[in-house]
């Protein structure tokens, strides 16, 4: 069964609209995790707009499932945190600065000396690497020559077009997911990935281990509720 890690970035947003503690992030983390959830995504970024760097170690000490954070390690201070806290998994993203949210992945032929040295810092450490990739073969092979443990597929494009031709817009994933497998890749995906399209998606590729989804399991959980949230998404990967 592929994994769902919830990404808690949108609580952490909530709770700086007002100051204090509310919504607790440490607490919903454990929630998430009493409810089923496999996994704790966060994405610190440099303006601390939604999880604060301090959140990050502070969810190290709680999080009993895998913990993966998420960031773009041209900062420095993103590479020094990922090394304290010591995640299961870290995953290389090339958000810019000031980026609302995630919108490609890495070209990891052009960048293959950088995400090269990324790679052996972190796994020296026991940290599994995860690199974020648009669904093109070649830049899946890329990021196996840069020594990753995994690729993570960015779903945007895929969620756009799901209700025009689903079958189209999952095509490359298809591609890309039987490369990563053949080359001896882990595959995670995520970025709008929702209860409309997740089943589909993970019945389409094969070998897929885990999927990152946070705006859209929120959004859901003001309906819904979080546990019957989070349970809705682990029935949609059955």
């Amino acid at each position: 069964m592929t994994r769902l890690s919830v990404n808690i970035n949108k609580i952490a947003t909530l709770r700086n609209s007002r100051g204090g503690n509310n919504p607790n992030v440490l607490k919903t983390a454990i929630d998430c995790e009493n409810f089923g959830a496999q996994g704790i995504t966060v994405h610190p970024r440099p303006d601390e707009r939604h999880i604060r760097y301090q959140d990050v170690l502070d969810l190290k000490e709680v999080i009993t499932t895998e913990f993966n954070i998420e960031g773009n390690p041209t900062e420095s201070k993103f590479i020094e945190l990922v090394l304290k806290a010591k995640p299961a998994q870290v995953t290389l993203v090339p958000d810019a600065l000031g980026a609302i949210t995630s919108n490609s992945g890495w070209d990891t032929i052009t960048n293959r000396a950088r995400l090269t040295d990324l790679v052996n810092i972190f796994k020296a450490e026991g940290i599994r690497v995860s690199v974020f990739v648009d669904p093109i073969e070649k830049m899946v092979e890329g990021a196996k020559i840069c020594g990753a443990d995994r690729v993570e597929l960015y779903t945007e494009p895929y969620a756009e077009n799901y209700f025009q031709d689903r079958e189209k817009a999952v095509a490359p994933y298809v591609s890309a997911a039987k490369v990563a497998h053949e080359i001896g890749l882990g595959l995670n995906a995520g970025h709008d990935l929702s209860l409309d399209n997740l089943r589909y998606f993970n019945q389409q590729i094969p070998h897929l281990d885990e999927v990152s989804i946070g705006h859209a399991l929120i959004c859901d959980a003001l309906y819904l509720g979080l546990e019957n949230t989070i349970q809705m998404y682990l029935r949609e990967l059955e």
